[in-house]
């Protein structure tokens, strides 16, 4: 399957392409003073559900933007389970996230840039499915720039 995208690289992956999707609602977070994580659910190519951290804005500790987009892509296909479906997320899922994919039964997570502090692959036992296959590392320079970018100006 080949994704078009006039403004991208001829050659860019699949991974890399839907990134950049998550990448965006991650900026939209940034414009509304939000922790900037994006986050979007692939099923066959289409992007079923999408997220941004919602935390300040609805004063909900648990609105981040993975539980965001599973909640959009659970109504999408009208079932709880995200079976062949992957989930984009710009930052490493912190433990809450990890634990609620494993419910969904996601079948991949893509995550950008590692989070040293609280990330889900600090915890030792298994917190995802057994059956998801986890990838590391896509665009990380650009999903780890964000981040370090929005806290340097917190502290200014």
């Amino acid at each position: 399957m080949r994704y078009y995208n006039f403004t991208a690289e001829p050659s860019q992956s699949a991974d890399d392409f839907f990134m950049n999707e998550a990448i965006k609602e991650a900026k939209i977070a940034l414009s509304l003073d939000e922790v900037p994580i994006g986050a979007v659910i692939v099923s066959n190519g289409t992007i079923i559900g999408k997220g941004h951290n919602l935390t300040e804005q609805l004063n909900d500790v648990t609105a981040h933007a993975e539980m965001q987009a599973f909640t959009a892509a659970a109504n999408y296909l009208g079932g709880k389970y995200l079976k062949g479906c992957t989930l984009y997320v710009t930052i490493e899922p912190c433990v809450m996230c990890a634990g609620a994919s494993y419910w969904t039964q996601i079948s991949r997570i893509v995550y950008g840039a590692k989070d040293e502090k609280r990330g889900f692959s600090l915890v030792k036992s298994m917190i995802t499915h057994p059956k998801t296959e986890i990838v590391s590392g896509v665009k990380e320079s650009d999903c780890a720039l964000l981040i370090k970018n929005f806290f340097l100006s917190k502290r200014k």
